[in-house]
């Protein structure tokens, strides 16, 4: 957890693939140089079903059916059925719409702060913005806002001193959902959640009741969980490079090309979600046997110096072209552009409205969160 970058260098120098124990202790492969991964991620032997998975093997934290019917444990034919009825709903327009919206939100929340001249900046902005901004798209007022963080903590980071609070949380998820689509059939509005269930009550090939819950879940999560990684590592990134945080600051016209460095240099997940093949792969010049559980690790290979030279150096005038902070292939991140217009704003505004921002604890002293998946910090401490 405190340097998986330098884990990850001493993996890619030994070989393309290894045979680890999981997050779990049961066992996987992990895949961690650019040409491998990138191939890998798009690689149709590679299923992301769980019923390919071999007994005994790693698979992930288990959801119940009403939630489990995502996109991020589906292949083909039913991925691209789901995913081409989710993009109609999930148009770029919709998007757009919400930089006024994410802008307003990211300036209020730092008139909040600002008075105090300190702040943790997770729990003060980047963990709150994300959670406002799916508010929005899926329509569920302010009074409503459930505690989104929570419940994903309880599932990426799980408290060891607390081992019911992840079915708990999936207990809460369940509820709250089934009451938000009850209302949004009652009371239809202009927001992501009333399109898919149009798209889920209208059309012939339509999404059943379990997809459709479960990609309300999968907004939520995957759309909060990943953005509020993305923004805290871009903000400590940028703190710890005074000279790149001063160029922005000049230049905020850079922040778009910026976030994709950001991403490729410390990135929202170190790990894709799980994949199990159909049949015996060779990766890497390692043959994989069928249904055993391979890791593709998105954060080894953009580091890996074949592809992106010099990788730990943070560098915005790099080629980012091709980096997999969010993904490659038919399960490329769906709401990655929605994670960019937000990242791009959340920094502009922090740079606008604090000019003297810096760290106010040593570098020694963060503390990210305890999971092998979403690679994030635990608080941020700033002074302004």
């Amino acid at each position: 957890m405190a340097d998986p970058y330098g884990v990850y260098a001493r993996l890619r120098e030994a070989g393309p693939v290894h045979r680890i124990a999981g997050p779990d202790g049961r066992p996987a492969w992990i895949v961690t140089r650019y040409e491998d991964v990138r191939r890998a991620l798009a690689d149709p032997r590679l299923s992301l079903d769980k019923r390919r998975a071999l007994p005994g093997g790693y698979q992930g934290f288990a959801l119940p059916p009403a939630l489990d019917a995502n996109l991020l444990n589906m292949d083909p034919p039913d991925h691209t059925r789901i995913r081409r009825l989710v993009t109609r709903a999930f148009t770029a327009g919709r998007i757009e719409r919400l930089r006024g919206p994410v802008r307003r939100t990211a300036v209020a929340l730092l008139d909040e702060i600002a008075p105090h001249g300190r702040a943790d900046l997770v729990a003060a902005y980047a963990a709150p913005l994300p959670i406002a901004v799916i508010c929005e798209l899926l329509g569920v007022p302010a009074r409503d806002r459930p505690d989104f963080r929570d419940w994903t903590d309880a599932l990426v980071a799980p408290d060891p001193a607390r081992p019911g609070r992840a079915k708990e949380a999936v207990g809460s998820m369940l509820r709250f959902f089934g009451r938000l689509l009850t209302h949004k059939r009652a009371e239809p509005g202009d927001d992501l959640l009333s399109a898919l269930i149009a798209v889920r009550d209208e059309g012939d090939d339509r999404l059943s009741e379990d997809e459709l819950m479960s990609l309300a879940f999968l907004i939520l999560f995957a759309g909060y969980e990943n953005t509020v990684q993305l923004i805290g590592n871009a903000a400590l990134a940028l703190l710890s490079h005074p000279e790149q945080l001063a160029t922005l600051r000049a230049e905020p016209s850079r922040i778009p090309a910026a976030v994709e460095e950001l991403a490729r240099y410390d990135g929202p997940a170190l790990l894709a979600i799980r994949r199990f093949p159909v049949e015996d792969v060779l990766i890497g010049g390692a043959t994989v046997p069928a249904g055993e559980t391979v890791l593709l690790s998105l954060a080894a290979a953009d580091r890996d110096p074949h592809r992106f030279p010099e990788p730990d150096r943070l560098d915005l005038d790099r080629d980012t072209a091709g980096h997999l902070a969010l993904g490659h292939g038919i399960h490329y991140c769906l709401g990655a552009p929605l994670a960019r217009l937000e990242t791009e704003i959340a920094l502009a505004v922090l740079l606008e409205r604090f000019p003297s921002l810096a760290l106010d604890v040593p570098l020694s002293d963060l503390r990210r969160r305890p999971s092998t998946r979403a690679r994030g910090l635990l608080a941020l401490p700033v002074r302004y």
